[in-house]
């Protein structure tokens, strides 16, 4: 028990660092950090722009970080507020055109990276890894919540 908890924590922060690294890697040409990269993301996905609190869902981020970053890719020209809106915390964001080709030399290199991952899976077993990965994390979940003290909970 003690030898698959050791080995679980490793694997999953060493894949977290080397997301961490390739996010960060990918879009430093573009005078942006790592932490920017899922904003543009789930924005660029998204045909009617996605709000703060949207972004926070999505990203798994809180409201100072994710306002941090809307500021700062706004601050670029590659996000704006839906027609000029100053009411930015309720108002959806959209890329803007230098966003847009951003996004798309970044989903070549997020395309890179998903492949380079799975190589030597098949689809069967990447099926089965993330079925595995989505119940840990909802069983993970669920004892996380039962550890907490009252009034911990985010």
């Amino acid at each position: 028990m003690i030898r698959r908890f050791k080995e679980f924590t490793k694997y999953i922060s060493l894949a977290y660092k080397y997301l961490i690294k390739i996010k960060s890697d990918g879009i430093k040409e573009f005078g942006l950090k790592g932490s920017h990269v899922m904003c543009l993301f789930y924005i660029g996905e998204s045909e009617n722009g996605l709000t703060a609190t949207n972004l926070c869902q999505l990203c798994c981020e809180d409201k100072a970080a994710v306002s941090k970053t809307l500021s700062a890719l706004c601050e670029k020209g590659y996000v704006v507020l839906e027609n000029g809106e100053n009411k930015k915390y309720r108002s959806s964001y959209f890329l803007t055109d230098a966003g847009k080709e951003i996004m798309n030399q970044l989903n070549e290199k997020i395309r890179a990276a998903v492949i380079g991952g799975g190589t030597g899976l098949s689809d069967e077993e990447r099926e089965v890894f993330y079925r595995c990965l989505f119940k840990i994390v909802d069983n993970l979940e669920a004892v996380s919540k039962s550890f907490s003290v009252s009034g911990d909970e985010e």
